[in-house]
């Protein structure tokens, strides 16, 4: 408190690197002691001059509280959101961050982040299917490189589905200790000889799922893509269950799933946001028209400007053509500039009633 009441009383003779760690350093060591309004005195001040300090000295902030286990859990995840060379020692060792903030960053903060996650020690298989679903190849390798991490058999079968297009995921997916036979089996039959030689000496393998493996892959190879899955996979349920009960699902993460080609994912967290069955979510989105759409996206948050990206590339995802006309324009600026969240859900539901 007497270094802080020094700088209030000769801001001239002060930086805002000394006022960065004047305040970390007594958020850290009186966090305990403070009541709410002091705590978020704080975290604004440490917001605001956030873009201001050098990295260096927020790298060694972060360093510093890395492994402190009475570190501020608020100060924590403030170095966790800020550059990834900041936020990459507390995300890789902090103890008291959760799987909800793991959850949080994968869904809301960029590759990098992502990847610091999948290289934490000991993540939990909600945080490994969280990953899972993500597109970027290096997260995908960097999870399966991460010999403690724990992963359910129904993420392995989703990575190893990627690894069909993903050549960079097959051998370290085939060296973990962990994988099921049966997706070794099924894996031979798209990786190189080399791999299928390691596969056969180190799994357990049965000569008919062996040949079955090798002919499902050849008929998948010449199949069209698979359209979105009327049931979409209980992981995917219980990751948007997950991210809603942490309060993390929000409409960025629809963009991201939605950018990524994550449709049944869209459709699911899109239908948790609103509360209306995945069934009707689908006729608001697919045939109801632009106007359902529109009145979907207003009532959870998402802008007017990203609209046209959000109809297009879920259409598309559908094989519909994602033209809109003149009309149907006017009737999406209507919808955003006319209703509420609160309205436009309420008019959703009203559309929904006529059919």
């Amino acid at each position: 408190m007497d270094r802080l009441a020094q700088l209030a009383t000769n801001p001239q003779d002060t930086t805002r690197e000394e006022i960065y760690l004047a305040v970390a350093s007594l958020y850290r060591i009186q966090g305990s002691q403070l009541n709410d309004r002091e705590r978020e005195l704080m975290q604004d001040i440490l917001r605001h001059l956030t873009k201001d300090v050098e990295m260096a000295i927020r790298i060694a902030l972060a360093e510093r509280l890395a492994d402190d286990t009475s570190a501020p859990n608020d100060l924590i995840l403030l170095l966790a959101d800020d550059k990834i060379e900041v936020a990459r020692p507390v995300i890789l060792r902090s103890p008291l961050l959760t799987d909800e903030d793991m959850l949080r960053l994968i869904a809301e903060c960029d590759i990098p982040h992502q990847e610091a996650v999948a290289a934490r020690p000991h993540i939990g298989e909600p945080v490994t299917a969280a990953l899972s679903a993500c597109e970027a190849e290096t997260v995908l390798v960097t999870l399966v490189r991460n010999a403690t991490a724990k992963i359910s058999t129904t993420t392995y079968e989703i990575l190893v589905e990627k690894s069909r297009n993903v050549a960079s995921l097959q051998e370290p997916i085939t060296q973990r200790k962990d994988l099921p036979p049966v997706l070794a089996t099924k894996m031979c039959g798209w990786v190189s000889d080399a791999l299928k030689t390691y596969i056969v000496h180190n799994y357990t393998l049965e000569p008919i799922r062996f040949g079955t493996a090798l002919a499902d892959a050849e008929s998948a190879v010449k199949s069209e893509p698979p359209a979105p899955k009327a049931t979409p996979a209980e992981s995917a349920g219980k990751l948007i269950d997950k991210l809603y009960s942490a309060g993390q699902l929000k409409a960025g993460f629809l963009l991201r799933v939605l950018n990524q080609g994550q449709i049944d994912l869209f459709d699911l967290a899109f239908a948790r946001l609103l509360d209306i069955p995945l069934v009707e979510m689908r006729q608001n989105l697919y045939e109801r028209g632009p106007k359902s759409v529109a009145l979907a996206c207003r009532a959870v948050g998402i802008d007017r400007c990203v609209f046209g990206t959000v109809f297009k590339l879920s259409r598309q995802a559908r094989m519909m053509k994602p033209a809109l006309s003149p009309a149907d324009t006017k009737i999406v600026e209507d919808a955003f500039s006319t209703f509420s969240k609160a309205e436009a859900l309420e008019q959703l539901q009203a559309v929904a009633k006529k059919g």
